[in-house]
């Protein structure tokens, strides 16, 4: 590598992510730090003292993103990097952690040298980028995407509000619109991240480059027939809501090849039946239906051949069609130039590295909206994220903060 390339300290890097993974950790070896719970607050005050005993200044905003900041001035545009420290139930230890320690890490190097910067630069850990209280709150409130009425209905799947779990924490959470930042205020933002999937670590490919992230569509849809006799109700003249429901589940693959991109993926996750016994004939079919692709018309192209296919099928089976959508996340592409960035600190460092689009959804995706903003990606040890099995190597970890480190430096000197 070019001796002109700065190095992470990576035994003090492997010491901050292994603390971190600590916090929240059950007997199960999951990591529980969902949004505004204990173990969340816990890791936010882990971090603090990170920030403070680094020497970089300490602020928290109103929807309490936690923000690390050097050589601040509250008057230029800031080069911003970070991601999030909440999880799901049962988490590893990766996902969004590891962007947050390693953009700590980064401005730590650079403070240490004492490197000349044209811009401030700053470290944030977004507030429940994970939708604990559906929606990515801390990356909302900070890009002005969030209402008063936003707030008071935002819930857990328990029904609690987003309210009282700030207000428990000692937090009010009206004062997260406060938290919005102007967009001249930020010059460039930069996520790394565990890619989640398995391409990198099929390709043997440590740099990810993110193209662009997908949007997504949401649906809760209801198929609605009669609730019969299983044993006596001739087959023929049945109005079966799960026979409806696996006739459009067998027909994603076709919709899919033939109205989307080699990168579209369709998926029924949830599926409730009603009255759900094992000898009535299901009367009611309600499941959730998620699509996404990083090509907006292509989701509206999707949308409109699964609501016909839905149509159509629920006209021949005499059964009653309804849908809602619940989500409805728009595709954002990456700046060219922060990729262009990032793919020549990584061939400058020596890494390898292969250009992709992410198929969850970022902080990143919100940060789009008043800021160029870019992703550097690791690989995920067989694809997999979201459970305890989570794993990146220590070699790709390091290779990702040295690429993290360089890319922010670029821009920020």
């Amino acid at each position: 590598m070019s001796s002109n390339n700065l190095q992470i300290n990576f035994e003090r890097l492997k010491a901050d992510i292994e603390e971190l993974s600590e916090i929240g950790r059950a007997a199960d070896l999951g990591i529980y730090r969902t949004a505004f719970s204990d173990g969340d607050m816990q890791a936010r005050k882990w971090l603090k003292e990170k920030i403070l005993s680094a020497n970089l200044e300490h602020y928290q905003d109103g929807a309490a993103n936690v923000h690390g900041r050097l050589n601040w001035n509250n008057e230029q545009s800031s080069i911003m990097t970070g991601s999030h420290i909440d999880t799901v139930p049962g988490a590893g230890h990766l996902d969004g952690a590891l962007g947050v320690v390693c953009g700590l890490e980064a401005l730590r190097v650079i403070k240490e040298n004492n490197l000349n910067l044209n811009f401030p630069m700053e470290l944030v850990a977004f507030s429940d980028e994970e939708g604990s209280f559906n929606g990515m709150f801390g990356s909302q409130a900070l890009t002005g995407d969030i209402t008063p009425e936003w707030i008071h209905s935002a819930k857990n799947l328990d029904g609690s509000s987003l309210m009282d779990a700030m207000k428990k924490q000692g937090l009010n959470a009206m004062d997260a619109l406060s938290a919005m930042r102007p967009a001249n205020s930020i010059k460039a933002f930069i996520e790394l991240h565990i890619e989640q999937g398995p391409i990198l670590d099929s390709k043997k490919v440590p740099i990810g480059v993110v193209q662009g992230i997908c949007g997504l569509q949401r649906w809760e849809i209801s198929l609605k027939g009669v609730a019969n006799h299983a044993g006596t109700t001739p087959m023929h003249m049945r109005n079966d809501a799960l026979q409806g429901m696996a006739e459009f589940v067998s027909q994603i693959d076709r919709i899919i090849e033939e109205h989307g991109s080699e990168i579209s993926v369709a998926t029924v996750g949830r599926v409730e039946l009603l009255p759900g016994a094992a000898n009535v004939i299901p009367g009611e079919a309600i499941f959730s239906l998620e699509f996404r692709d990083t090509s907006e018309a292509i989701l509206n192209e999707l949308a409109d051949a699964f609501r016909l296919t839905l149509s159509s099928l629920a006209r021949r089976r005499k059964l009653m069609f309804e849908f809602s959508v619940a989500s409805d996340i728009k595709p954002v592409s990456c700046d060219d130039d922060i990729q262009a960035t990032i793919s020549e600190t990584a061939q400058n460092m020596g890494y390898q590295y292969f250009s992709l689009p992410s198929g969850a959804a970022h902080d990143s995706q919100k940060m789009a909206a008043i800021t160029r903003a870019g992703m550097i990606f690791v690989p995920s040890k067989s694809g997999r994220s979201h459970s305890a099995a989570e794993w990146t190597s220590w070699d790709d970890i390091s290779s990702g903060a040295n690429v993290l480190l360089n890319s922010l430096y670029q821009l920020a000197k």
